[in-house]
């Protein structure tokens, strides 16, 4: 068990799995810095967020917070700004949100959907135990990294270019060379120009 001082925040999962070394500069060392993209995403959750918006269809009822009184299957939602992914990185942080729904409700939640802003569709995610259990081993991984502190190294990538915080990191500083060759390589310039 966790206290609450301890927990994670649920859209971490997703910053995590992109790339370790940001999840740590926005999580850890509470840095950040938008972009269009996180702009574009921040106004999309505005209306899935409000909570005085709700919508009946049939017996659908659609609510953006919970405090029904009458007995309803939880399905969340998530929303993305851009398109459906290759990799189940989105597919994380609505499975997180599923678990913790099922401990607070004390129900099972099988699946939820996925909405893209860029394509205007929901892709429905089925919460299997291989998900579930991705989930529980990279918030693991999450809280290890938390207790030390610990803000990983630069492991550069084409990722990197649409990274709001790519000017905090500096991914173009990392060097992929040893020490060593570094100083042979510097003390064979000396030597050449001499």
């Amino acid at each position: 068990m966790y206290e609450e001082d301890e927990f994670l925040q649920l859209s971490g999962i997703q910053h995590f799995a992109f790339c370790r070394r940001q999840w740590a500069l926005a999580y850890l060392e509470m840095q950040w810095q938008e972009n269009v993209r996180t702009v574009e995403g921040k106004l999309l959750h505005e209306k899935a967020h409000d909570a005085s918006i709700k919508e009946k269809r049939g017996d659908l009822l659609i609510v953006r917070a919970l405090g029904q009184k009458e007995k309803y299957r939880a399905v969340p939602v998530e929303y993305k700004r851009g398109s459906p992914k290759k990799d189940d990185i989105d597919a994380l942080q609505i499975a997180a949100q599923a678990l913790c729904l099922e401990e607070m409700l004390c129900c099972e939640i099988p699946y939820g959907y996925i909405y893209y802003g860029e394509t205007r569709h929901r892709e429905k995610i089925s919460f299997d135990d291989a998900l579930r259990k991705k989930v529980r081993d990279l918030f693991l991984e999450m809280h290890k990294y938390g207790a030390q502190q610990y803000t990983p190294k630069v492991k550069r990538s084409k990722k990197c270019n649409a990274c709001s915080l790519k000017d905090m990191c500096l991914p173009m500083l990392n060097q992929e060379i040893s020490v060593k060759d570094y100083i042979c390589l510097r003390i064979g310039e000396k030597e050449g120009v001499e």
